[in-house]
């Protein structure tokens, strides 16, 4: 179930952590936000993934470094199971690329105010992509690298594939436009930006909306 502005139900969060005083820290936390419903929590990936079979919550705030299988290992597991939102002391490149490239919809760090939690939380079950400021700069770095050639004709290859509206969609999207911003700016209805949006995920065979911005940088459309 994604979130929705008209729909009232609380996202069903999820909270996977190793270190029983972080967890209990941002339950507490995250208690205080009416829009948010702590539906479990997990101490490591195998047992984050039996969860989010038993408890279909709509979003995963998952940590990276864990015991038995690391957050990167279970966000793969769990594609079109549940969205992911990384939350973690991890900022390196490594981390972060592996992350995006296994299905993650967004990567904050634990240093990220309480707010911005909760507002990335929402946005990722709304369908949106969420990268904390040092997250962005890096992936903007990933962009410029030597091996940019190969990646622009691999990307643009993907992105022929595409009509010229999902393409118009997906270019929006890469720009950091919500649904309804790219609706606006193209003059569409929002169900019309989703379904185009739904279209070029299955036919870019990727996850979010973050993949698709890599694309569509990687072809140096944006």
């Amino acid at each position: 179930m994604s979130y929705d502005e008209a729909v009232s139900d609380p996202v069903r969060l999820l909270l996977v952590d190793d270190d029983p005083l972080v967890r209990a820290g941002l339950a507490s936390m995250l208690a205080g936000a009416p829009e948010l419903q702590l539906v479990g929590q997990a101490a490591d990936g195998r047992q984050a993934i039996d969860a989010v079979r038993e408890l279909r919550p709509d979003v995963v705030l998952m940590d990276i470094g864990m015991p038995v299988l690391d957050g990167v290992a279970a966000t793969a597991e769990l594609r079109g199971q549940a969205e992911v939102l990384i939350l973690t002391t991890f900022g390196s490149d490594e981390h972060l690329l592996r992350a995006l490239r296994a299905g993650a919809a967004g990567y904050l760090l634990k240093d990220a105010a309480p707010a911005e939690i909760v507002a990335a939380v929402l946005k990722v079950a709304a369908g949106e992509s969420v990268l904390s400021p040092q997250s962005t700069r890096q992936l903007m770095d990933y962009v410029g690298e030597s091996d940019a050639t190969l990646r622009r004709t691999a990307a643009r290859a993907a992105l022929d594939g595409l009509t010229e509206r999902e393409l118009d969609v997906v270019l929006a999207v890469a720009e950091g436009k919500s649904n309804a911003e790219v609706a606006t700016a193209l003059d569409l209805g929002v169900a019309t930006v989703k379904t185009h949006l739904t279209n070029a995920l299955g036919k870019l065979q990727v996850t979010n909306r973050v993949q698709l911005a890599i694309l569509a940088h990687d072809a140096g459309l944006v």
